[in-house]
């Protein structure tokens, strides 16, 4: 039987190349961006969490702390063979577990305007006026942990 598993990884790691193509498949590329793109410069600083079976990455979820109480959920992709069936959310909710478990107590993030429903059923809650970022409509959500 196959294992699917959760873990939390750290560039440098042998899951981390295999993670970044999985956010270059299915957040950049579809936008018409390159691979270099997918790639920011407070990545060493954040937390990284992982869905995969063996080497092959199928979600991801990243949190970059901003001070000792909060930060931001970024980068959260899911291969499209398992969208729609609870991946997402399980990643959300086991990177907030953690977040918890060293202290953290709210997070923010950068809302594609299609998935806002997704994190409202989070219990993630849209603030300010809609904007423009990567090319593509989206929306401030905020939830306290």
């Amino acid at each position: 039987m196959v294992e699917l598993r959760f873990d939390f990884i750290h560039p440098g790691h042998p899951l981390y190349e295999a993670e970044l193509d999985l956010r270059f498949r299915v957040l950049r590329e579809p936008l018409g961006h390159t691979r270099a793109s997918v790639k920011f410069p407070f990545e060493d600083d954040s937390l990284h969490l992982v869905l995969h079976v063996e080497d092959d990455v199928l979600g991801c979820v990243l949190f970059h702390p901003e001070d000792a109480h909060g930060g931001r959920l970024f980068q959260m992709a899911v291969a499209p063979t398992l969208q729609g069936k609870g991946f997402g959310a399980r990643l959300v909710r086991t990177l907030e577990d953690e977040l918890r478990r060293r202290g953290f107590r709210h997070v923010h993030l950068h809302a594609r305007a299609p998935v806002v429903p997704f994190y409202e059923r989070l219990g993630y809650t849209v603030y300010g006026e809609p904007y423009e970022e990567v090319g593509i409509p989206h929306r401030n959500m905020q939830r306290d942990l």
